[in-house]
This record gives structure tokens, C-alpha cells and sequence, in this order.
């Protein structure tokens, strides 16, 4: 399975376009669930724990890009954009993450506040890549229930469950996709 995740890293397709929402999230540590038991102190989220970041960037109705990120300063976030976005004729829509301003040189950005707004007709939300993100989520949750040491983030193979996430969002319409794409590897 892992190698079958590998090949799906490869399958990346064209650079995103429009209106694009980008993000980050991170994987790891327990469900939050248990973190209601009686006497637990409530598990950090976010930035500064040890969970692995991982960013992403999705066009309105279309695919998205999605990777482990080693740096998320301004330069990180900067270069992955650069990598997954066509700049000409888009707009990032991201949250009020300051290294999201390194982008604003590159293409037009529109912060969201999501403590004072709710998403409206105007379409500044985040709300396509936040889907993703439960969906990858969930898969965590779920499907693997935990990622066994030999790939957890201090090995950096997490990035082959991201991988794999993407490619089933980016192929979530096509009624035979993983009969194609086990053709193609197998063609090869």
C-alpha cells in the first residue's frame, strides 16, 4: 500500500487557477474526544506541539495540492504557493496567518477573520480546504486509526497518506479512477 501511495504522489496535475483557499493543519498527537475525560488537562492544538504540519491549496470546484510542510514562516508558505498556484487571473483566500502576507508580491490575498465573520455571498471563506482537511482527518481517524511508528512523522511518511488523501479528492468524480491509475502503474 505504501508503494501504491507513492505512485499517487506522482499524479499531480496542472496548477490551480481561480479562486484558491489555502490553509494548514496538523496531524498527530490523540482525538480530541479524549480529551474531555474528567481530570485530563486538555491536549495542545495546533502550532507548538509536536504534531506534523501539513499545508494545502484548493480552487473552488476543482483539485487540490497538499503537502508535509517543513516550514510554514512566510518563505515556506511562499514557496508552496509558487509551486501549486497559477497566479495569473487568481485570488488566495487564506486565514489572518501573518506568513500568508509574503504571497501578497506574488497574487492577490484576501484574509478571512474567522472570529467576526461567518462565510457570506461575497466568497471569502475557507471553508473547501477545511473539507479536505476532514477528510484527511477522518482517514486518520478512521481508516488507519493511527500511523504505526515505522511511519510516523519522525520518519516523514506521513506525506504518503497526504498523498494518497489528494489523489482521491482530485479524482473524487471520476466513477473508475482507481481501475485507471492501477492500469497506469501497472503499465509501466
Amino acid at each position: 500500500m505504501q508503494r501504491v501511495r507513492a505512485a499517487m504522489a506522482a499524479d499531480q496535475g496542472a496548477l490551480l487557477r481561480g479562486i484558491i483557499e489555502a490553509d494548514e493543519t496538523f496531524i498527530g498527537g490523540q482525538p480530541r474526544k479524549r480529551n474531555r475525560r474528567k481530570g485530563c488537562k486538555p491536549a495542545k492544538r495546533g502550532r507548538g506541539t509536536s504534531k506534523t504540519a501539513v499545508i494545502g491549496a484548493v480552487e473552488r470546484g476543482g483539485d487540490v495540492k497538499a503537502m508535509v510542510a517543513d516550514d510554514l514562516t512566510g518563505r515556506g508558505i511562499l514557496q508552496f504557493i509558487q509551486g501549486a498556484v497559477d497566479p495569473d487571473g487568481s485570488v488566495l483566500i487564506s486565514d489572518e496567518y501573518a506568513a500568508y502576507e509574503a504571497v501578497n508580491p506574488f497574487m492577490p490575498h484576501l484574509a478571512v477573520n474567522h472570529s467576526e465573520r461567518y462565510p457570506d455571498c461575497s466568497g471569502g471563506h475557507t471553508n473547501t480546504i477545511e473539507g479536505f482537511w476532514s477528510l484527511l482527518k477522518r482517514a486518520w481517524y478512521g481508516q488507519h486509526h493511527h500511523y504505526h511508528r515505522q511511519y510516523s512523522p519522525q520518519k516523514r511518511t506521513l506525506w504518503v497518506y497526504v498523498a494518497e488523501a489528494t489523489w482521491k479528492y482530485n479524482h473524487r468524480q471520476d466513477v473508475n479512477g482507481f481501475g485507471s491509475f492501477m492500469r497506469g502503474v501497472f503499465a509501466t
